[in-house]
């Protein structure tokens, strides 16, 4: 099994900046990707960006040139640095891997809130 665990949620005013990491523990096979997505109330859950273990990114348009994903895979750890937050990135926001190519096993986090607000 495959446990992952976030940190570095929290208050930020907007234009801050915050990190997120999640922490992969367990049986991880070392062809996957690591993905954020974020869930505002209300509305579905959304893939922010995505990561594979080759080095692969992709973005939703809504955060391009302001967050970056990168991973270290020695340590099976994925970040997201967020910067120049804006109020609609407020969600709680969930740590995913798959395992590739065909993504038989999916595994999540238990969420991290971010909230940008003055």
């Amino acid at each position: 099994q495959v446990q992952l665990v976030e940190s570095g949620g929290g208050l930020v005013q907007p234009g801050g900046s915050l990190r997120l990491s999640c922490a992969a523990s367990g049986s991880i096979s070392s062809i996957n990707s690591m993905n954020w997505f974020r869930q505002a109330p209300g509305k579905q859950r959304e893939l922010v960006a995505g990561i594979t273990s080759g080095g692969s990114t992709n973005y939703a348009d809504s955060v391009k040139g302001r967050f970056t994903i990168s991973r270290d895979n020695a340590k099976n750890t994925v970040y997201l640095q967020m910067s120049s937050l804006k109020p609609e990135d407020t969600a709680v926001y969930y740590c995913n891997l798959k395992t590739l190519p065909f993504g038989l096993n999916n595994y999540w986090g238990q969420g991290t809130q971010v909230t940008v607000s003055s």
